[in-house]
């Protein structure tokens, strides 16, 4: 029935923006901070590592995607190669990752807010929401034009941040903290000031960093000409958001000694401060607040699909994947946001180690997913020869790189154990999982 099917509608601009819209936000202009504070210069290696890890998920991905034209996002390949309680456990855990990420957003825009007008910040946190629930009912392509103005400022951000370093660093400009210049990477206790303990602890606040890259798998089901687009956006997205991150943070790095930025604030801010720009503050609080708007924009967008999907395939209401007039799960849609707004209004009672907890969680939840997808790919190497053989855009090094990275993987959640301020959540989130599979079991039970 053509009402129930999604429409093809956003462009390869639009499939590439998604994807670094909905990556690059507070992980990067917030959490940096105190993942700098962590590990020192040595971030760039963390944030190289993680970033070429994504990147071979990104690969598997695609080439998954592309083996059949039905699939609509990977919760779809996950039932046909691992199971359907794969495809059930990973559809409704990226929809309650999403639902974090967006809930942690949708709070830090009402506190932006604030910067500027003194009212309560449940109030524009909720205007926000409205605004984008109104703009994401109309049409996907709208969705698609909104996303890629939001996160081109970021980008345009990032790009000025990185062309302003690099003639400071030339020039050897000089700031309250000395000269610029690419020795203070070493000369504030080294690359590892803190000993591998500081730059493996880092990890968990860069995977948090790079969630959303996967938004092109959730986008595939409405991405005009698919064969094309998806491996353009994969190939080009995660080595552009390791240049704006390892470039950012280098020249973060050049300009202010590392132990001289204050983790609980951004140092994007701090650093336009530096060099005597007088608007800094006023300008990134600004690009913070539209950063904090398309990652919840982008949350709504892959949690509202992921819904859609999980009531197409009867592993969620059937009413969730009722389009409408425009061709959009507005039931899904209309759910996610629902869910979303009770951290608008629930915003004042949310202690401020929330956000840690929630990123925390939102990382091993992705991990998940990501792990997911290159099991998916493994059996699907195995099970489909006859595919792998025809596939256009295979995946580099398979299988072996899938085990690398899938190992690493598991190491960062064993660091995460390790370490005193995420142990909590690790021990939590296996509740999550066990929920599911009741849910998973009464579901099949019911429908025998």
């Amino acid at each position: 029935m053509a009402q129930q099917e999604l429409r093809r509608d956003l462009k390869n601009r639009h499939v590439q923006l998604i994807a670094i819209g909905g990556t690059i936000g507070t992980g990067l202009f917030l959490g940096s901070g105190k993942a700098i504070q962590l590990a020192g210069p040595s971030i760039i290696l963390a944030y190289l590592i993680i970033g070429m890890a994504v990147f071979f998920v990104m690969r598997a991905l695609g080439e998954l995607l592309l083996s059949n034209s039905g699939y609509q996002s990977f919760t779809d390949f996950a039932v046909d190669y691992i199971g359907p309680w794969a495809g059930f456990v990973t559809g409704w855990t990226y929809w309650f990752c999403w639902i974090m990420v967006a809930m942690a957003d949708i709070i830090a825009v009402g506190v932006y807010v604030q910067y500027w007008f003194d009212i309560p910040q449940w109030i524009p946190a909720l205007i926000c929401l409205v605004i984008l629930l109104g703009l994401n009912l109309l049409t996907v392509k709208l969705f698609g034009e909104l996303e890629f103005w939001f996160a081109l400022i970021k980008v345009i951000t990032i790009l000025a941040l990185i062309i302003l370093g690099t003639i400071l660093l030339v020039i050897g400009f000089q700031t309250d903290t000395g000269a610029v210049s690419v020795q203070n990477l070493w000369e504030y206790g080294g690359l590892f000031p803190n000993g591998a303990s500081g730059f493996l602890l880092s990890f968990q606040m860069v995977v948090f960093a790079y969630v959303g890259v996967e938004l092109v798998g959730v986008s595939a089901a409405e991405t005009a000409n698919p064969q094309k687009n998806i491996p353009s956006a994969i190939n080009k997205i995660p080595m552009r958001i390791l240049f704006f991150y390892v470039g950012a943070l280098f020249v973060i790095l050049c300009i202010n000694p590392w132990n001289q930025l204050n983790a609980s604030s951004s140092p994007f801010v701090q650093v336009f401060g530096l060099v005597g720009i007088p608007v800094a503050a006023g300008i990134i609080n600004f690009v913070v607040l539209t950063s904090a708007a398309s990652a919840c924009n982008s949350g709504l967008f892959s949690t509202s699909r992921i819904l859609f999907n999980l009531g197409s395939h009867k592993q969620g209401p059937a009413k969730l994947a009722k389009l409408n007039k425009n061709h959009v799960p507005s039931n899904a849609l209309l759910t996610s946001t629902v869910v979303v707004s009770i951290g608008a209004f629930l915003s004042k009672l949310i202690p401020e180690q929330a956000f840690g907890i929630v990123t925390t969680i939102s990382a091993i939840c992705f991990i998940w997913v990501w792990g997911i997808i290159l099991i998916s790919h493994i059996r699907y190497t195995k099970l489909r020869p006859d595919l792998r053989k025809k596939s256009t855009f295979k995946a580099p090094l398979t299988p072996f790189m899938n085990y690398v990275v899938l190992a690493l993987f598991v190491f960062i959640l064993i660091i995460m154990l390790y370490a005193e301020a995420t142990r909590l959540s690790v021990l939590m989130t296996p509740l999550w999982f066990a929920l599911l599979f009741v849910l998973y079991l009464f579901r099949r039970k019911n429908s025998n």
